[in-house]
This record gives structure tokens, C-alpha cells and sequence, in this order.
């Protein structure tokens, strides 16, 4: 702090990553000391500021209490956070965000206030326009070597912004010794920072982001947009329980094909506008993404993300056409020889280019006008049988080096995550490139080679509603209040308008909830869009997949109502017709009139009982027992709200005696013994739904 105060002076705006990259204990060290000192003026410059959850009242408390003290036990909370909340910021100190936790800023007037809308390519720029004069970054050290790990997305293109402009900025990394290693773009030269702080106290617990469940809604959607996902094409998954659910549909579409097809068919309702792919990931895909999660880690262990990429333009071109294979042989060369891409005779740079692809061995060398191969000279001419086999004699049948299954801009999720990470075979470690969001979420810096690279691109996001006009909210509601941020999802929408076989697939849950009342995602209008109608694409909810690209405004309003959930549908139809958009005769498709949870429900049911459809397909904090009891209390909450069914539900458990098998989780919840009548009614009920959702079955056999 007194380095930062000695370079700057008083005035400190600094910029820390978004997420797990945020160096905690520096940040606190700066907010205590600014809240401490008036005179000292403190502008936080970040985006997703992670906190331990709160503890919920109730039952869900005894159940969430010791889960949250598992999880986040040693992890220190950052410090402006409480007095944001509360509204009690010294008055010298300001925090702006460019992205929230879905929903956690929601009544925060301080950060509603200073929240900065820009897409994830523009933040560098628009943060450096504030003045930013410190770095400060969570980082991995091996040795020497120093990475920005989870967070290379924005760090190095702020400090080439501002060392263009000349302007004065401190660097300061936080090392953390579980932060995984992460190579390529990530790596930084040693000097790189001004400053690395490390030591016990910069040890505490890395913010872990648990898997959340995933509900058969969005199992539903995730299968209609695993079916438009081509075969050595490139993906991209957004946050949350949609892009696990996407990345168990695309396991279940390459191990269990047969039951993929079978979970599709039965999820249909009309034939799919879109050409959709149901066959295994033969080729495999290759991912490029703002955000690395633990459901692509799987998909990449299990082989279906194996597409290589190479940023060279000529070999990624002749990779895409066939015409060249990722193994080296005497017909690459050729090849190369063929599209003028190498000279019969070879110069320093050529060679230079052929070594580090691993066309030839590191060891080959001019001398003299002479390639120098194994201690021998020959002639330099690769137009000569002899010199390619003998150029070729160390290296044939080798891979291509350098090649990259995965470009992504930063990671968060479990601690398991982390882990997998770090114990990763170097093999594949190299071919996992964390890089800066500018490469990811745009073509602009090199469009011919990042075109060549994402082929058949889908990306998968998701949003809050869409409009009968085919336009998308994401992140903010019509009053101006942010839910989340704008992030990079405009930037892939636009993105796959600019690639010539991209899809962008937005994915809505139909409906939600407010209490006990029910409200449709796919509404008339709406007073605030993210994506507008104009870039209208793929639009996918749990009843079915919405092909709006280059659609008139009628035919683009038939197909969202297709898609939304039967109890708005007439409504909706009624505001199209009322709009002058469609004609007064039409009617809805008889196959798309059951668009129901219970129809969902009915179809998914049978692989949930498999397994094919886990809650937690990727893992969980949780044990079993937990697990059971949150599912439990999650439908106790959603049968409260519907009277009829509740009833019934107190009716059997009245009449029910709890199995031996219940006593476990109902200890868990402190309910062995009960303390009152209540509590006992409560076992009852609680008994009788663990018995009735498949909980107790294992422990009764």
C-alpha cells in the first residue's frame, strides 16, 4: 500500500479481475486502509464480486449452515462488500462493477449506481478510461515463471493501454499456491509485476463456485441445443446450470446415442427448422468461450472436445479442407511446396516456422547455405526426395505441436475443478489456453485465421425473456435495474452473424416464478432489450428450438409462441394478432398445445430415474444425504404454492410412518428427536417425499 501511495499518490483506481482472480487479501488491504484515511481516495474497478452465501432462515438454514462452513470455511470475504450492501461506503472509496451475480445486486442502490453497461471487448478500454493506476491480480507461480491463471482476459490488455498512453500504473500480483498453472497466453515474463506478494496470509481458501442443480427444464433445453451442435465444429457454453446440462447432453449424445435419440424424439413436438447433428462427436469439437467450467473440463476428458486449432492460417486451412492431416509426413511438405506456403530453398524464418510446428526437429540448422540435419549437411532443397525424408527422419508420425483444443478468457467453479486443473498431465495442460477476451469474444484481430478456426460455431448463452419480435433480455429489467451485465453475450450474437456457419442459441426458461404466481419468459414487449430483433437467431426454451434468422416479423412471432409454455400461448397469440403481425385465422399447432411442465416431466422422468439426468451431473459439495433433503425441501417449496397438492401431501404423510431409512436425513436436519408437534408433522411430511422421490430406495435394499 505505501508502494502504491509513493508511485500514484492518494488518488488509487484499481482495477482487479472479475471473480476468482481478485487478490482478496490486497483489496482489503487497500479498502481498510482508504476507509481509515480520508485523504486517500479509493475507486474499485471489478466485476463479480464473489460472497460466501448467507445462511437462510428455517430449515433451509440447518440444512445450508454447515454446507456453507464446509465450502467456504477459511475463505475471507472482500471487504466492501457488508458496507455496500449497507449503503455505507466511506465516502472516498467507490466500487463499479461491470457484471453482477445474477441477481445479487438487485436492491443494491450503491452498485445499481455506479455499475459500468459495456461488453466484455470494451471493458480494458472503458477502465482505463477511469484513470486506472493500479493492477492488482491473484496469480500461480512455478519457480520464476509467474501466470495470470483464471484471469488473463483483461490484465494484459490494460497494461499495453497504459503503457501506450505513458500513464504511471503499479502491478501488483497476489500469489496463491492452489491456483492452478495455466500456460500459453497466461504466462507472463517475470518483470511483468512491479510487486508479488506472497506468504501464509495470502493462503486462505480459493472462492469455490458449487455446481448447482440442474432442473429437468433446462435438461430439456439443453438436449434441443446439444442436437444443433456440429460435429468438428467449435462451442461455446455460457454460465450455470443451463451449460452443465448442455455438457451432460452432449455425453450422453457420444456414450449413449441410442438413448439421446430416444430423450429427443420424445421431447419434440414439431420437426426442427434447423438442421439438427444426433450422431457421436467423431471429429470432435473445439471450444473458444469467455468462460472455462467444469462441464467443458469433462467434455474434454472424455474426447469429444479433441478438434484441434492452429494459429497459423495456411496450415488451419488445409486442416479444414481435408487436404492435410495433424500428422507430420512427407505429404505435408509437399502440400506446403503445392500452395507456395515454402520455398525450395529454405531461409532462416522458414525453418524457423517448420521447428515450431514440429515439422522438423528443433536440432536442424543452416550453415553455409546447407541444412544441417543430424550432423550432416545436405543440399537445401526440399524440392529433393532425399532432403524431405531426411528433414522428415526425426519427426515423422509425430503430431503437429502447438495445436489448442480450448481458448477461454477465465474459470470459475468447484474446488474439485481446481484441482483437475492442477493435476492435469502437461500433454494436455498445453493444449488449454487461457487468453484474453479480446480473441475470444470477437474476430477483430486476426478475422481470416479465427474465422478458419471457428467453423461451424455454436454459441450457447442464455436470457431472461424474449419479446414476439425475436429480441432478448439478459441482464437488465425495463426500470433500468441490472440483474447481471451485458458480459460477452452480445458480442457472440453478433459474432455468429459475421461467421458464415455460426449459430447463436439463446436458451429462456418459458416461465417463471414470483410466489406463487406464474409468469411467461416470451412476452408481447418489453421496455429494455440486450440483443435486438435485428440480430434475432436461435431461440430455444425447454419446448423446442425457434429459428428466427431472416424470418419476416409473423413468421418469427408464430415460432416463439410455439415454443412458450401452453397457459400464455392463446394471450400471446391474442397481442400478435392485435399487433397487425398476424392474421386473425391462425392457430397454434395442435402438437405444440401441450408445451407443459407435466408433459416434461413425463418425458425426462424415465432417464431420471436411469441416471441419465442427474441434478448434479458434474459432481457436488453436497453428500447424498444433503442432496436428497435440498430436492425435497425445493418441492415442499413448490407444493406450498399450489394448495390442492399440498393438502394431498399432508393427507399421506399424516398416514405415513417414517421408515428407520429416513432417520439419517432427518437428523441431518436436527429433527431426531423432534422438539414439538410441529417438528414431528414435519418428519412426517419429509419422510413421505424422500420415500415418494426415490431418496430412501438404496438404504431400504
Amino acid at each position: 500500500m505505501d508502494r502504491a501511495l509513493e508511485r500514484v499518490g492518494p488518488h488509487l483506481v484499481v482495477a482487479v479481475p472479475l471473480g476468482l482472480g481478485k487478490p482478496v487479501q490486497l483489496v482489503n488491504a487497500f479498502y481498510r486502509r482508504a476507509a481509515a484515511n480520508p485523504d486517500i481516495s479509493l475507486h474499485i474497478l471489478t466485476a463479480l464480486s464473489l460472497e460466501r452465501p448467507p445462511v437462510p432462515p428455517g430449515l433451509a438454514g440447518r440444512l445450508a449452515g454447515p454446507v456453507i462452513e464446509r465450502i467456504y470455511d477459511d475463505y475471507e470475504e472482500l471487504a466492501y462488500m457488508a458496507p455496500l450492501r449497507a449503503g455505507e461506503l466511506p465516502a472516498n472509496i467507490r466500487v463499479s462493477e461491470f457484471y453482477f451475480r445474477a441477481g445479487a445486486m438487485k436492491q443494491v442502490a450503491d452498485a445499481q449506481r455506479h455499475y459500468i453497461s459495456s461488453n466484455y471487448t470494451h471493458v480494458a478500454r472503458d477502465l482505463v478510461g477511469h484513470g486506472v493506476n493500479v493492477i492488482a491480480q491473484l496469480v500461480a507461480r512455478q519457480g520464476d515463471a509467474i501466470s495470470l491463471s483464471c484471469n488473463p482476459d483483461l490484465t494484459r490488455h490494460m497494461a499495453e493501454l497504459l503503457a501506450q498512453a505513458g500513464r504511471p500504473c503499479l502491478r501488483i500480483g497476489q500469489v496463491h499456491a492452489e491456483l492452478p498453472f495455466m500456460g500459453g497466453d497466461a504466462r507472463v515474463a517475470p518483470g511483468f509485476f512491479d510487486l508479488l506478494v506472497s506468504g501464509p496470509g495470502c493462503e486462505r481458501r480459493l472462492f469455490s463456485a458449487p455446481n448447482g442443480q440442474v432442473p429437468l427444464a433446462d435438461y430439456a433445453a439443453a438436449f434441443h441445443a446439444s442436437s444443433l451442435i456440429a460435429d468438428k465444429g467449435t462451442l461455446q457454453i455460457g454460465i450455470g446450470a443451463l451449460g452443465d446440462a448442455v455438457a451432460q447432453a452432449c455425453l450422453l449424445r457420444q456414450r449413449q446415442n441410442a438413448t439421446y435419440r430416444e430423450i429427443l424424439a420424445g421431447l419434440e413436438t414439431v420437426a426442427s427448422p434447423v438442421e439438427q447433428h444426433c450422431g457421436p462427436f467423431d471429429g470432435g469439437l473445439y471450444v473458444s468461450t469467455e468462460m472455462f467450467v467444469s462441464g467443458m473440463l469433462a467434455l474434454v476428458e472424455a474426447g469429444i472436445v479433441k478438434r484441434r486449432v492452429y494459429d497459423d492460417l495456411v496450415l488451419q486451412e488445409g486442416l479444414n479442407a481435408g487436404a492435410i492431416g495433424e500428422t507430420i509426413d512427407e505429404a505435408l511438405l509437399l502440400w506446403l511446396r503445392r500452395c507456395d506456403a515454402l520455398p525450395a530453398r529454405l531461409g532462416e524464418s522458414e525453418l524457423a516456422w517448420l521447428a515450431h510446428w514440429g515439422i522438423v526437429d528443433d536440432t536442424v540448422a543452416l550453415a553455409d547455405g546447407e541444412l544441417i540435419c543430424a550432423g550432416e549437411g545436405l543440399a537445401n532443397d526440399i524440392d529433393q526426395p532425399a532432403v524431405r525424408q531426411a528433414l522428415l527422419a526425426a519427426t515423422s508420425g509425430r503430431p503437429l505441436r502447438h495445436g489448442k483444443l480450448l481458448h477461454a478468457g477465465f474459470f470459475l467453479g468447484p474446488r474439485d475443478f481446481y484441482r483437475r486443473l492442477r493435476e492435469l498431465d502437461p500433454a494436455v495442460a498445453d493444449t488449454l489456453c487461457m487468453t484474453w477476451v479480446e480473441r475470444t469474444n470477437q474476430l477483430l484481430e486476426d478475422v481470416p485465421l479465427y474465422s478458419a478456426q471457428r467453423r461451424h460455431a455454436r454459441f450457447i448463452n442464455t436470457g431472461m425473456m424474449a419479446t414476439l419480435s425475436g429480441a432478448v433480455v439478459s441482464d437488465a429489467l425495463e426500470d433500468g435495474t441490472v440483474i447481471s451485465g451485458v458480459g460477452g453475450q452480445y458480442n457472440f450474437v453478433a459474432m455468429a452473424h459475421d461467421l458464415p456457419d455460426a449459430r447463436s442459441i439463446l436458451c429462456i426458461r418459458s416461465t417463471r416464478r414470483d410466489g406463487r404466481k406464474v409468469h411467461s419468459n416470451i412476452v408481447p414487449h418489453y421496455g429494455h432489450v440486450t440483443i435486438p430483433r435485428h440480430l434475432r437467431d436461435i431461440v430455444v426454451t425447454e419446448y423446442g428450438i425457434a429459428d428466427l434468422r431472416g424470418q419476416d416479423d409473423s413468421e418469427v412471432m408464430k415460432r416463439l409462441i410455439n415454443v412458450a409454455d401452453s397457459r400464455f400461448q392463446e394471450d400471446l397469440l391474442k397481442a400478435a394478432v392485435a399487433s397487425g403481425k398476424v392474421e386473425a385465422d391462425y392457430r397454434i399447432p395442435a402438437a405444440c398445445r401441450d408445451n407443459t411442465p407435466r408433459r416434461l416431466a413425463a418425458a425426462l422422468a424415465p432417464y431420471q430415474k436411469q441416471g441419465c439426468l442427474s441434478d448434479y451431473p458434474f459432481g457436488s459439495d453436497l453428500t447424498r444425504i444433503e442432496q436428497g433433503l435440498a430436492d425435497c425441501l425445493k418441492t415442499l417449496d413448490g407444493l406450498r404454492r399450489q394448495p390442492r397438492q399440498w393438502l394431498g401431501l399432508l393427507g399421506r404423510a399424516l398416514r405415513h410412518r417414517p421408515p428407520a431409512a429416513a432417520g439419517d436425513y432427518l437428523a441431518r436436519l436436527q429433527l431426531v428427536p423432534p422438539a414439538n408437534v410441529g417438528e414431528r408433522l414435519l418428519g412426517r411430511v419429509l419422510s413421505s417425499l424422500l420415500e415418494e422421490r426415490g431418496w430412501l430406495q438404496d438404504a431400504q435394499q
